[in-house]
């Protein structure tokens, strides 16, 4: 019997399915979110917000350290990790707060509980152990994704951990292993470097940051290994072992063993998306690869079904689901959309230094057939890092040598993460290399670097 009924039906309150909620509820249809667990979603409660948090504490730990190069005296520098941590949970639970008075203020019903789908029109909904079924016309499933297991390296919580794990640690260990190189990776091992702990990450590919360019990837080797960060590439682990309050790890690297001992394990190994128990299989609601298969426009194989944000694949980012999630109430709502353009989006990784980067890495663009001409310009030569005192990194942009048109661009270095916007708005509006040319950067900015970088493609680079 169905209790309730409405135009659309939400399961999952992350960035993709409050948005899309948002917009709905703005667009006049009836909406209801469903959540098991927290509103805000991973990204929020456990992810992109307080990662970010604690790596603030860590930048500000490492600038506090090196204050005589400011000419300012500090004394007695150290941390609080439990402060630390309890600034990470308070600023998730903040904006908790907040997605929980937007669905309000927009009339959402939000509902805690667990949805399973009984057919394309209809909800199972677990609340407690009350069960009730709410009809819906439309269904958007937007469940998110979770760490990755890896056989044989199982998450206790106490010798072996996931990010969870790693949000909430009781202590800084002494000496850390990190399998797997990507952003989460090397946040963390950022992160606990600052806090003098002892890293070793390891990756099962050729080179760590498999998804950046060679260059950036390379820079940020270089970068971790001047702090002490011991890097093993195309390295996996071949057995551990606990002995008292240590693990002794077996590493195979290019088939040369070695033995090493650590404290914590941190498994980063990529994500996999919430797929089961919500009635995909019944409905015959096509996957692959542990996520859910949508057209360009998140529709399923069935009709009125669609699925956004990390449950239909990469890329995993936040803002590509709350994208995901305007576009598909916009085209339930017989809007003329357009489709999402993967290219078009950037990602950033919160390390120290900072990585950004937007379109086809150098190397993609001559695998598919492109000409290229590629500017680099360093901060070295940038008035306003040098002022600040972070001149690590560069900016990096790929043209299309025939067109001019702007392919991608990477930048590894200062608060690279709120320059990026330049490069992706100028993707997003078909821009050239004449429109970096013409435009004026402001002076003294770090944002210098990308005009320069963009010159530099065509030999015509001022400062460098």
């Amino acid at each position: 019997m169905v209790n309730e009924k409405y135009d659309l039906v939400i399961l999952g309150s992350g960035p993709g399915g409050y948005v899309a909620a948002i917009r709905a509820a703005q667009l006049g249809m009836s909406v209801a979110i469903i959540e098991k667990e927290h509103l805000g979603g991973i990204c929020l409660n456990w992810g992109c917000i307080p990662t970010k948090t604690m790596l603030k504490s860590a930048e500000v730990l490492s600038t506090l350290k090196r204050s005589e190069d400011y000419g300012v005296s500090a004394e007695n520098i150290g941390f609080d990790l439990e402060k630390i941590v309890t600034r990470s949970k308070r600023i998730a639970d903040q904006l908790s707060s907040g997605v929980k008075h937007l669905l309000s203020k927009n009339k959402i019903k939000t509902i805690i509980g667990v949805g399973f789908l009984k057919n394309q029109n209809l909800v199972e909904v677990l609340v407690g152990k009350q069960t009730k079924e709410i009809g819906a016309n439309n269904i958007i499933i937007a469940t998110g994704a979770r760490a990755r297991d890896l056989k044989g390296i199982e998450c206790d919580g106490d010798f072996v951990w996931n990010y969870k794990h790693a949000l909430r640690p009781k202590r800084v260990p002494k000496k850390m292993l990190i399998v797997g190189s990507g952003a989460i990776g090397v946040e963390f091992a950022s992160f606990y470097k600052s806090l003098g702990c002892d890293i070793t990450i390891i990756e099962l590919f050729e080179r760590i940051l498999q998804n950046e360019d060679r260059d950036i990837a390379a820079h940020i080797k270089k970068e971790f290994e001047k702090k002490g960060i011991k890097i093993f590439e195309d390295t996996k682990i071949t057995s551990f072992r606990k002995e008292k309050d240590e693990l002794v790890v077996e590493l195979n690297t290019r088939d040369k063993l070695q033995v090493e001992m650590f404290d914590k394990i941190i498994v980063a190994a990529g994500i996999v998306g919430n797929i089961e128990n919500i009635g995909l299989e019944s409905l015959g609601i096509k996957t692959k690869n542990n996520h859910i298969v949508t057209t360009e426009f998140c529709e399923t194989n069935i009709q009125n079904v669609y699925a956004i944000g990390d449950v239909a694949g990469a890329p995993w980012l936040a803002h590509k689901a709350s994208h995901e999630g305007v576009m598909v109430v916009e085209k339930i709502a017989g809007i003329n959309v357009h489709p999402l353009k993967v290219s078009n989006i950037a990602g950033c990784t919160f390390c120290e230094p900072q990585i950004a980067s937007v379109g086809l890495t150098e190397d993609k663009a001559r695998e598919n057939g492109y000409n290229v001409r590629v500017g680099k310009f360093p901060f070295v030569a940038n008035g306003k890092a040098l002022a600040i005192g972070d001149t690590g990194g560069f900016a990096k942009t790929i043209f299309d040598l025939n067109t001019g048109e702007l392919l991608g661009a990477h930048l590894v270095g200062p608060d690279v993460t709120e320059l990026i916007h330049s490069f992706v708005l100028s993707k997003q509006l078909e821009g050239t290399d004449e429109d970096f040319f013409e435009t004026i950067f402001p002076h003294p900015t770090l944002s210098e670097a990308i005009h320069e970088s963009a010159l530099n493609s065509s030999d015509r680079t001022i400062h460098f």
